[in-house]
């Protein structure tokens, strides 16, 4: 069998469902593996399913728990300690387009980071993310100014981003597809716990020394990391040794050879479309969006074209010209893929539209601590922990996840519309906490069933792959709502300032602008405080009706996805979760 046979001999959501309910809405069936279509990364994991105990499942579901944990635990101190980091700096205004470059750079590493899974180990692929995670760390923690911070979140985000994107895949491969939903819920349920100690514990940091708020966990995260690399490689060796997985003979390609196959299994032509199209797609928004007047600069509209025929060539490619393709055409084009991928951009872009400066926002306006304020953003973490435990066991029970998603929407929708209502100083933080409480409950489940949508249209050839371009959407869609915060604030809160600041600060206003520290320096409820929070109310405003006007397609996007009912016995083997 080629290689193109191989990655196109599986079949999509619109097959008949084996040992389906006679009477079902849809008739859906998920593929069949065939053994000989399989790349080795899934033979590997198969294998590595059928030779393990239930111990050895426990063992991996609590290493992965603590994975999350590290990453929840990390995530929660250095997020609210970024807008002192980049203070510190005198570029409080360049959190966005941190997160741009960063976002851009790990929407390009999916695609690849899922091939390496699919065509070599995931136990590898996880290995080399931890790695960059690690180096982002160290980087952050001994940075001495903002460039070299910038480069430390680039490797931070992409090696986290990386690490958490195998763990789903892993967690795809240790379970059934009914109880995916469960089985993923379980896995981030370390945001209950550290949502509330992770903003506790940035004061701390702040109070002592920022730095090692990075520090520390570039020692604790190898330390939780390596258990895992190494329980899947013992249980590899074991299926080695039953002869589930024999040895490979040698190939008899020449060096040459051997390059032109991998860059076919790797499908690098349609890796360097994508990465291409994406770093030129998503840089103009970096560029135009922290600074007044670029957008109308010719360099930016070229690089926005190049990137749109790069993402376009991407996709021709992918469906003429690639013998090993990224993903197999007809699941590319799939409505339920498509229809979540859309869903979770949407989402993001309308998320990321207002939260980059929203504890900042908390601070200046409400007076609340680093904590209170870490507390307030991580209701959406702690709820979400709680509520995707019910959310996968609905699903394990109705076989279904669609239906969730009609309500989750409308509800996500009015939490962030109500949120624009309260944003005036002089409404109690309470109705704020409660738009918050909505945007959990709606939010999270849209991320469960966009994820257990692109499982249950792939096979388990396809589901690193199909997950990775899940992952590639919600980044963009990140990095787009970063820019349009970014360029919302830049083009709002300093003409904003310049009108509302008393005549005594009207001469300091671009350090005001700069500078959280010096922000929180005027007591609450002086002229000056009093301005920048009518400022940063205003700024704000503009930027959650943005996000809701993008979230308003999601309404469209939710009736693009199928109503496929899952198969316990689909896509895992051996013993599963």
């Amino acid at each position: 069998m080629s290689a193109l046979q191989r990655t196109r001999s599986s079949s999509t959501e619109d097959t008949p469902l084996l040992g389906g309910i006679p009477g079902s809405e849809i008739a859906h069936e998920l593929p069949t593996d065939d053994p000989e279509a399989a790349q080795d990364g899934v033979k590997q994991a198969e294998a590595i399913t059928m030779v393990w105990s239930k111990k050895s499942l426990v063992t991996a579901y609590v290493l992965m728990f603590l994975l999350y944990f590290v990453n929840a635990f990390q995530s929660s101190i250095t997020s609210n300690l970024s807008a002192f980091v980049t203070s510190g700096f005198e570029s409080h205004s360049l959190i966005p387009v941190i997160y741009i470059v960063s976002s851009v750079m790990s929407s390009a590493t999916y695609m690849p980071l899922a091939k390496i899974l699919n065509v070599w180990d995931r136990s590898i692929g996880f290995l080399i993310m931890v790695a960059f995670a690690t180096l982002g760390l160290v980087l952050s923690a001994t940075c001495t100014d903002i460039t070299t911070y910038c480069i430390s979140q680039v490797f931070y985000t992409i090696g986290f981003s990386g690490m958490i994107f195998s763990i789903d895949v892993i967690t795809a491969d240790t379970s059934s597809l009914r109880d995916r939903g469960l089985a993923y819920a379980f896995t981030s349920s370390p945001y209950i716990i550290t949502a509330f100690a992770g903003s506790a514990a940035s004061e701390r940091f702040y109070a002592y020394n920022w730095r090692w708020a990075y520090g520390s966990f570039a020692i604790i995260l190898p330390i939780i990391a390596l258990p895992m690399f190494g329980l899947l490689q013992y249980n590899r060796y074991k299926a080695k040794r039953k002869g589930l997985l024999p040895r490979k003979e040698r190939s008899g390609r020449t060096f040459a050879q051997s390059i032109v196959f991998y860059v076919i299994e790797l499908d690098l032509l349609g890796v360097f479309l994508l990465a291409t199209g994406l770093v030129l797609f998503l840089l103009p928004f970096t560029i135009a969006g922290s600074t007044a007047g670029e957008w109308q600069s010719d360099y930016i509209t070229t690089m926005l074209i190049t990137g749109i025929a790069c993402l376009v060539a991407f996709v021709l490619a992918e469906r003429f010209i690639a013998p090993v393709p990224f993903l197999p055409w007809e699941l590319l084009a799939s409505r339920t893929v498509l229809g979540a991928c859309l869903l979770g951009t949407s989402y993001q872009i309308a998320y990321y539209c207002w939260n980059e400066y929203y504890t900042s926002y908390l601070q200046v306006v409400y007076g609340t601590s680093i904590s209170t304020a870490g507390y307030i953003s991580s209701i959406f973490n702690v709820i979400s922990g709680i509520w995707l435990l019910a959310v996968g066991f609905l699903i394990k029970k109705t076989s279904r996840f669609r239906w969730l998603l009609f309500w989750a929407v409308p509800l996500y929708m009015v939490g962030v519309s109500l949120m624009i209502y309260f944003r005036k100083p002089g409404w109690s933080v309470g109705y704020l906490i409660l738009c918050q409480v909505l945007i959990a409950f709606g939010g999270s489940t849209m991320i469960c069933c966009q994820q257990v949508a692109v499982s249950a249209a792939s096979d388990h050839n396809n589901i690193a792959s199909a997950l990775a371009f899940l992952g590639v959407f919600g980044s963009m869609g990140g990095a787009v709502g970063s820019s349009i915060s970014g360029a919302i604030w830049t083009n709002t809160l300093p003409e904003a300032l310049k009108r509302l600041l008393p005549e005594s600060a009207k001469a300091d206003w671009r350090v005001i602008y700069e500078s959280l520290e010096i922000q929180l320096s005027y007591p609450v409820g002086s002229p000056v405080r009093n301005a920048i929070a009518y400022a940063y109310a205003e700024t704000q405003t503009k930027m959650l009706i943005a996000g809701t006007g993008i979230m308003a397609l999601s309404l469209v996007w939710m009736f693009l996805i199928k109503d496929i009912r899952l198969s316990k016995d689909a896509q895992s083997k051996g013993v599963v979760f």
